[in-house]
């Protein structure tokens, strides 16, 4: 993920759950009074909802849709550290064979530890999906 498009990392916290959203938004919480959508990146990818430890923190980012800007909020495990990869050390996706999406991975960097999953969140986190659960969530605790 682009680091430009991060806003803030902040610790997991009260969390309103939404009815009728699919598993992987977990809920919404409120930032400085603006309704923010969660998506629990677990269950974004199929796996099993994420489970909340002491490490597990929220990363606000922002998407834009239709000119506008939208504050999206990702459960991830943990943060340790930000990092700058030159895109030297940047390789494309593996091919992981024709049922296996790989659209959402915009590359593999190299770090002393092996490899780092770059997401591509233009796909991972459809914009244009993750706005209309924004507006959804936002209809639904108005409502």
């Amino acid at each position: 993920m682009d680091i430009r498009t991060v806003r803030e990392i902040i610790q997991y916290g009260a969390m309103t759950t939404v009815p009728l959203m699919p598993d992987f938004v977990r809920g919404v919480i409120n930032l400085r009074g603006a309704v923010v959508p969660v998506i629990d990146l677990h269950a974004r990818f199929g796996r099993p909802v994420a489970q909340v430890s002491k490490k597990t923190c929220i990363v606000i980012f922002d998407a834009v849709r239709e000119g506008e800007r939208v504050e999206l909020g990702l459960l991830v495990d943990a943060v340790s550290e930000v990092i700058d990869i030159a895109a030297s050390q940047i390789e494309p996706p593996p091919n992981f064979g024709t049922a296996v999406r790989r659209d959402f991975i915009r590359g593999m960097g190299k770090v002393a530890s092996g490899f780092v999953i770059i997401l591509e969140p233009d796909r991972a986190f459809d914009v244009g999906e993750m706005a209309e659960l924004c507006e959804a969530t936002q209809g639904a605790m108005a409502a």
